[in-house]
């Protein structure tokens, strides 16, 4: 079945969200019985008196379907029209009263997935959640959300909060070996971060950055580097 046998002006209509001509031409939603047939045109639909839930369900999710495949399709037009046809596609956008912008979109998400990895089971929308990712992840995510049957919504859902336990564990502090020192010696480190007035972590830490800058100094002039005041990170000398 070719693109013209099964989309209409009207699933092009409501993907690039560009008015309609009104037209005589009718079709019929696919794989319905001739009593619940609910026919297509350029302005709407034709539904029957006494249609069957069923029959008024299996059309939505025919319609559904068309308007998502829509948006592969039109992605896959503009791609091949860029490539093929540089200095003349855009006239052609134009002369179909199609919107650039929407089609763009269309296109980096079809450029992102290449047929054998479109999931027939996740819609265009799903794919574009998950567009800008490494191929990996785009798989991973797209694998879990048709595993688990996520909608749009869980799909991007589940990417943040993924996102955030990732965030949370990098900004974790690494915790250093436990080292054994003699009461003594606490005792007069204790002291001397109260003498300055900052908590005795802060202190530890700040003697420790402190030895480290005296030891790694000489080195570091040497190789044309600098030490910030107060700062814990080498920064490379501007030229």
């Amino acid at each position: 079945m070719t693109v013209a046998d099964f989309m209409t002006s009207s699933a092009v209509d409501a993907a690039v969200d560009r008015p309609v001509s009104p037209g005589p031409e009718r079709r019929v939603v696919p794989g319905a019985a001739e009593s619940d047939q609910v026919l297509m045109t350029g302005t709407g639909l034709c539904i029957p008196a006494g249609l069957t839930f069923d029959g008024w369900e299996r059309a939505g999710r025919q319609l559904a379907g068309i308007v998502d495949s829509s948006s592969w399709w039109l992605g896959d037009w503009l791609v091949y029209g860029k490539k093929h046809y540089a200095d003349r596609y855009r006239r052609a956008i134009r002369a179909a009263g199609l919107q650039y912008q929407t089609l763009r979109n269309y296109a980096w998400v079809s450029r992102r997935f290449e047929l054998d990895r479109r999931r027939a089971k996740l819609s265009f929308q799903h794919h574009a959640e998950v567009a800008s990712m490494p191929v990996e992840e785009q798989d991973s995510w797209l694998e879990r959300a048709e595993r688990e049957d996520w909608s749009t919504k869980q799909l991007r859902t589940e990417i943040r909060r993924g996102r955030a336990i990732e965030d949370g564990a990098r900004k974790q502090p690494t915790v250093i070996p436990r080292i054994e020192v003699p009461d003594s010696r606490l005792v007069r480190w204790r002291r001397a971060a109260t003498h300055s007035g900052v908590e005795f972590d802060d202190w530890v830490l700040a003697m420790l950055d402190r030895a480290a800058d005296q030891v790694l100094s000489a080195e570091i002039r040497a190789e044309g580097w600098r030490l910030p005041v107060s700062s814990r990170a080498l920064v490379k000398r501007s030229a």
